[in-house]
C-alpha cells in the first residue's frame, strides 16, 4: 500500500480521529460496551494514527507500562500491511524508551498476526469485553 503515513500523535491533539476509528471498529463492529472502551490511560499513552489518501484509517496505542493496545484498522484497509506498519512503529518507540519488553492482549483471531511479529503466548484464553483474548509478550533486549 503506497502513500501510507504512520503518525505519532497525542490524545489531546487528535482525539476526534482516534475516537472515530475506535468507535467504528470496537464499539460498532465488535460490540464492545462504550464504557469499557474509553480510559484515562488514553491521555498519557503514545498514539499512532495512520493516514492514507487523505483519510485516517487506523490507530493503536502504547502505554508507559509497555502495553500495546487498541489496534484498530478500518475494514477496507485490513490485510494491506497497515497493522504491521503500526506494530513496527510501536516496537521502535518502545525500544527508544528503553522498554525491555512489550505486552498485549490479542483477540484470538489476531494471534497469528502477532506471532509473525515475534510475540509469544503468555496466558490461557480470557474474556475481555465479551471477546476471547490471550496475553502475549515480546522481548526487546
Amino acid at each position: 500500500m503506497s502513500d501510507v503515513e504512520v503518525l505519532q500523535v497525542s490524545w489531546q491533539g487528535m482525539e476526534p480521529h482516534l475516537r472515530d476509528i475506535r468507535t467504528k471498529v470496537f464499539i460498532e463492529e465488535q460490540n464492545v460496551p462504550e464504557d469499557l472502551e474509553w480510559e484515562e490511560a488514553d491521555h498519557n499513552a503514545v498514539h499512532l494514527l495512520v493516514k492514507t489518501a487523505g483519510h485516517y484509517v487506523a490507530t493503536a496505542r502504547l502505554l508507559n507500562t509497555g502495553q500495546i493496545g487498541r489496534m484498530a484498522v478500518l475494514k477496507p484497509y485490513r490485510l494491506l500491511g497497515v497493522g504491521s506498519a503500526m506494530l513496527v512503529k510501536l516496537l521502535s518507540i518502545a525500544e527508544k524508551n528503553n522498554m525491555q519488553s512489550v505486552i498485549l492482549n490479542a483477540q484470538l483471531d489476531a494471534m497469528a498476526f502477532y506471532k509473525k511479529q515475534g510475540f509469544k503466548v503468555e496466558s490461557d484464553v480470557f474474556d475481555d469485553a465479551g471477546i476471547p483474548h490471550r496475553k502475549m509478550s515480546k522481548s526487546l533486549i
